[in-house]
Formats: structure tokens, sequence, C-alpha cells
């Protein structure tokens, strides 16, 4: 049974700090791309962040770089995301998702496993 489930989300203040955890299991967590995905009310889902198997490869949205880092354990098959200097257009429910490929996608329909979600509130 493939489980993928998030923590570390909540409440931050603006310019503050989360880091948001993914422990996977029931699937190869090695052989597969790993990504953060991100839903802000009222839009659409987008990749915010994604890492390939073996973390020799990373994407990070331009409205996220040099912010946030996505990084992978593959001995504890957990993806993590460091989110710093949060601004409240960070506000948002994040997921996380596996895709087999060994390619990054960006789009929601290459992946296919998903977890259920942690909230992230950036207050101003």
């Amino acid at each position: 049974q493939v489980q993928l489930v998030e923590s570390g989300g909540g409440v931050v203040q603006v310019g503050g700090s989360l880091r948001l955890s993914c422990a996977a299991s029931g699937f190869s967590f090695n052989t597969y791309t790993m990504s953060w995905f991100r839903q802000a009310p009222g839009k659409e889902r987008e990749c915010v962040a994604a890492t390939r198997a073996y973390g020799d490869s990373t994407y990070h949205a331009n409205s996220v770089k040099g912010r946030f880092t996505i990084s992978r354990d593959n001995a504890k098959s957990t993806v993590y995301l460091q989110m710093n200097s949060l601004k409240p257009e960070d506000t948002a429910v994040y997921y996380c998702a596996a895709d087999q490929s060994r390619f990054i996608a960006t789009t929601q329909r290459a992946y296919d496993y998903w977890g259920q979600g942690t909230q992230v509130t950036v207050s101003s």
C-alpha cells in the first residue's frame, strides 16, 4: 500500500521558516522523482520543487528560487522542503508527489502518487 505522509506545516509569520517532510512507503522510493506542489485557494496546483531519484538534479520554481530547497534522504524514504523567507503568497496546501519517471516533470498528470497535503499559512 502506497503512502505519502506530509508533516511540518503550520502558521508562521512573514520572513519565517518551515521545514516540510514527506515520508514515503509502499514503493521503491529511491527510483522515483519526488516533488512538492502547492495549491492556494482559487488557484491551480503548481509544482514548486522537484528532485530526481538520486538527488543529482533538482528543480525550483522561479517564485521560490533562493528561498526554498528540496532535498531527499533515500535511506529514510523521505523528501523535505526547507522554506525560508516566507511570504504571504506562499500560503497554500502543500502536497508531496511521486513520479516513476527518471525525468523531472512539473505537471500534475505526470505523477503517480500523492499525499494528503499539509497547510502552510504565512501571516503578515
